[in-house]
């Protein structure tokens, strides 16, 4: 029996899961966990690279240990980060996280050298200021040195890659989050690069799913204990999560459900439409050359950080909390050292759910504030709204907030799209929060399927398991997560 490594990074957590097929239906065996947080060096939030390919081989290695070694190995991280690398393969500067503030104002310069309705018309991404494009033009502006020494970029998933394989491959899906792909051709907009002073050379060709890198490198298999080949999965993790979505026919919405809120279609070919373009709405690339047209919300990420609010835990070090213990102060039933489970935040937004204030989840003031509990506090009290004085009426206004967002968004895909949507299909984490999911069926009037919520991994395994010949194609590997 084929065994099969899916290695999902997100961007606060990562797991490896073995998969493999039994009696025609996809198994599922988490072997390793970790966690993964940012890190502030030389004035910017960053990933640490190096963490992450140490837990990338310890959990290549747990498996070892426990006798299961896999024949393939797949990694699908979050989009639009990369790694700068040298002619020697060493990295140049760090791996900026796309929440960093160098971004401000981006935007609004390559406006000025690209207009975005031009720009959208090439690559069809949505206007956000964590993409990569702006990520680019602020290190431009700030190290140019970096981008005179770099020899190659690669996301992240590319870099982790490189030190399974020793291979520098740049896979597609992960690229087309760049704002810097050809939604046309699904190759590197050369126009684009040439017309923001970017090095051309640090553009290298693309290589699709289901590409076979081909094994560990002899001092990867010195420390993990075996071989095996390393397949390109979807590296995007929202381009794995979609493959796993067992829909029943082709009136499904998708929404991959995390730290991160994504709501789409699947679609054969880019739209790219001043419509869509006015909605900013994105086309990004998934496996054989399919698209996903969706666009990102706030999502869990704004239950998480009012978590780690109430529970005292700063998140990114450095950070004095002043607003925070300012905007708690006012939460009256808030209990210092309280440590909040989700479940707990669930329980309580439920005990007040007739607390009417929502808020717009996708206003910018949520991407990174100093204080999410704060934020959401100051946006109701400027619209007029109750302002929430308990801890359950702080998380129901997230909740409702969240749920009257994808609503708004379920109508737009319907207008541009002109199909008619009867489903929701929730994959992934948040899949698994049933009153998001209840408020969700509510404001949507569409029935809401959830799971499953390993949808990133097993989306990873199909695209391994299609390439080990276990399934014939994507229709196969779908029905046997709904068997």
């Amino acid at each position: 029996m084929k065994k099969h490594l899916a290695i999902d990074i997100g961007a606060s957590s990562g797991r490896h899961i073995l998969g493999w097929v039994e009696d025609g239906k996809i198994q599922l065996k988490e072997i390793y966990r970790f966690d993964n947080s940012q890190i502030v060096r030389n004035g910017h939030d960053c990933w640490d690279i190096q963490a992450l390919a140490r837990h990338v081989l310890l959990g290549c290695k747990a498996a070892a240990d426990i006798g299961e070694i896999p024949e393939t190995v797949g990694i699908d991280t979050w989009g639009v980060d990369f790694v700068l690398i040298d002619e020697r393969g060493l990295p140049v500067g760090d791996a900026v996280a796309y929440r960093d503030k160098r971004t401000d104002g981006m935007p609004e310069y390559v406006d000025s050298v690209i207009p975005f309705d031009e720009l959208y018309a090439h690559t069809g991404i949505q206007k956000a200021v964590f993409n990569t494009i702006y990520q680019l033009a602020a290190l431009k502006k700030e190290s140019p040195e970096q981008l005179e020494k770099a020899d190659r970029l690669l996301f992240i998933p590319d870099y982790l890659n490189f030190v399974l394989t020793g291979k520098q491959v740049n896979e597609y899906t992960d690229a087309s989050t760049s704002s810097l792909i050809n939604a046309k051709t699904c190759d590197w907009d050369r126009e684009v690069i040439a017309r923001l002073g970017l090095p051309d050379r640090i553009f290298k060709p693309l290589s699709m799913p289901g590409t076979v890198l081909g094994g560990f490198t002899s001092a990867v298999q010195s420390v993990v204990g075996y071989d095996a080949k390393v397949v390109l999965p979807a590296c995007h993790d929202t381009g794995s999560a979609y493959l796993a979505v067992p829909a029943r026919d082709d009136k499904a919405i998708y929404l991959s459900s995390g730290t991160w809120s994504i709501i789409g279609v699947e679609i054969p070919e880019a739209i790219a439409t001043p419509d869509s373009c006015a909605a900013n709405f994105s086309n990004e690339g998934g496996a054989w050359r399919r698209f996903r047209f969706l666009k990102n919300i706030m999502g869990l990420w704004m239950i998480q950080s009012i978590r780690r609010e109430l529970n005292g835990v700063a998140y990114v070090e450095g950070k004095d909390g002043e607003a925070t213990s300012a905007a708690l102060a006012k939460i009256a039933d808030w209990e210092k050292g309280k440590k909040y489970s989700f479940a707990d935040l669930e329980a309580a937004a439920r005990a007040a759910g007739d607390f009417p204030s929502v808020v717009d989840a996708a206003d910018k003031r949520f991407f990174a504030p100093e204080s999410m509990t704060a934020a959401v506090c100051e946006a109701c009290a400027e619209s007029g709204q109750a302002v929430p004085s308990t801890v359950g009426e702080l998380v129901q206004c997230v909740y409702s907030s969240l749920a009257q967002s994808y609503a708004k968004e379920a109508k737009l895909l319907a207008s541009i799209t002109g199909k008619e949507y009867t489903t929701l299909n929730i994959v992934g984490g948040g899949s698994q929060d049933t009153y998001l999911n209840e408020l969700t069926a509510k404001a949507t009037g569409l029935e809401v399927l959830a799971g499953p919520t390993e949808g990133t991994a097993i989306g990873n395994l199909i695209v391994q398991m299609i390439a080990s010949g276990e399934f014939e194609d994507l229709a196969a590997a779908r029905k046997a997560i709904l068997s």
